[in-house]
């Protein structure tokens, strides 16, 4: 999978699936100095991927500051033809002040074995 640079940052493109329903994120950071993924909020709610009253709400801290996020099993996230199945998402507002639909956390790039080539600019996955 080809990384995209915005603003001299690696993105992909990837795609969300839930309860039968899928969505793409095309602006999403791969981000090793992330402990976890997110994903914005406005990007799954077309998915129904929304807080319920059961939902815990906690607060995540970065370098960008804080946000309050809820927790959701997603049915997968694709990116190129990798398939990461029954995976842990956290959903947040990613007010940022740039584009940014998602980020790829040290949870998901571990979980997919992902190999970050940074002179060819892609991002692969143990087979």
């Amino acid at each position: 999978m080809q990384l995209l640079l915005k603003d001299n940052l690696p993105f992909v493109v990837v795609t969300i699936a839930y309860s039968g329903q899928t969505v793409e994120a095309k602006h999403v950071l791969v981000d090793t100095g992330s402990a976890t993924t997110i994903v914005a909020a406005d990007v799954v709610a077309h998915i129904q991927v929304v807080p319920t009253p059961d939902d815990e709400l906690r607060i995540i801290r970065g370098i960008g500051g804080s946000e309050v996020v809820f927790s959701r099993v997603v049915d997968y996230l694709q990116i190129g033809e990798y398939k990461l199945r029954r995976f842990e998402v956290e959903v947040g507002g990613m007010d940022y002040g740039f584009q940014i639909d998602g980020i790829l956390g040290m949870d998901s790039l571990t979980e997919m074995g992902a190999i970050i080539n940074l002179r060819e600019m892609c991002l692969s996955f143990e087979s």
